[in-house]
């Protein structure tokens, strides 16, 4: 076990690992705490949206915190931290140069494909209770395509996903393997951030969306069109183009949007 876990176990099949970290933060059980599943069958994404994979073709994991040595309004570098951690053992376990793996905002590991367009290898989801109280607690889900090949990729997504194995030409990903890389970095990762440093640079330069035009979701059903100018390490909001604000920009946080999508350059160029 690495030493950093407090809590460690694998399951075959689980409704959703972070439920179940969940329980054990709420049932007493110390920082950090792992469970890992070689298939759910309830995961969840942002914004209520399901991840499916089949049994064995991603690394499903979710990690659990007990925070109170970080402040509430720094949560989200919990989950940027564990980003930055997945993306450089990914490479590393994948054989792909380092910055291969990008971070589509606000909580996407995406690959630029050669032939053209964004392809998506894994997505995060941070769940918090109690933050601002003495019982912070924060789940991170992550949800990695591992050994999965493209002629198995759901109909529908093929066009928009890829897995390691198909970014390294069809090289078998070993899981555990990844696991293990990912843990290593993870333990020095969260031990920096204990002691008030944070990646911020790591972080700002892996993001794909800078500089680029996206379409951005309110919660109250409206749906701009923005171009993303950087991220604010501090904040961990997005920064966008807005003549009308100070200094040319405005930034927008993870709350007060739906979802974030890159907009379509057809899109763009008929004026819709």
């Amino acid at each position: 076990m690495t030493d950093f876990l407090a809590r460690r176990e694998r399951f075959a099949s689980v409704g959703s690992t972070n439920d179940v970290v969940r329980d054990w933060l709420a049932e007493g059980t110390a920082e950090v705490c792992l469970a890992v599943a070689d298939e759910q069958t309830a995961g969840r994404g942002r914004d209520g949206r399901r991840w499916l994979s089949p049994s064995g073709a991603a690394l499903l994991l979710s990690l659990g915190f007990r925070p109170d040595w970080l402040p509430p309004d720094r949560a989200w570098r919990l989950v940027a931290t564990t980003s930055l951690a997945m993306a450089d053992a990914a490479e590393e376990v994948a054989g792909l140069a380092e910055g291969t793996i990008r971070l589509k905002w606000p909580n996407d590991l995406v690959i630029e494909a050669v032939e053209g367009g964004v392809r998506k290898l894994a997505g995060l989801l941070g769940e918090t209770d109690g933050l601002g109280t003495d019982d912070p607690r924060v789940v991170v889900g992550l949800g990695i395509n591992a050994d999965w090949a493209k002629a198995d990729y759901p109909d529908g997504l093929a066009a928009s996903m890829t897995s390691l194995r198909e970014a390294s030409g069809g090289r078998p990903a070993d899981r555990d393997a990844l696991l293990d890389a990912f843990l290593g970095r993870l333990d020095v990762r969260i031990g920096a951030l204990r002691g008030g440093r944070f990646d911020g640079a790591g972080w700002t330069t892996r993001q794909l969306t800078t500089g680029r035009d996206l379409q951005v979701s309110g919660h109250d059903g409206s749906l701009e069109t923005l171009r993303a100018v950087g991220v604010d390490a501090s904040t961990g909001g997005l920064l966008v183009a807005d003549p009308d604000a100070p200094g040319g920009e405005r930034q927008l946080l993870v709350g007060e949007i739906v979802h974030v999508r890159l907009a379509d350059p057809a899109h763009l160029s008929s004026g819709v």
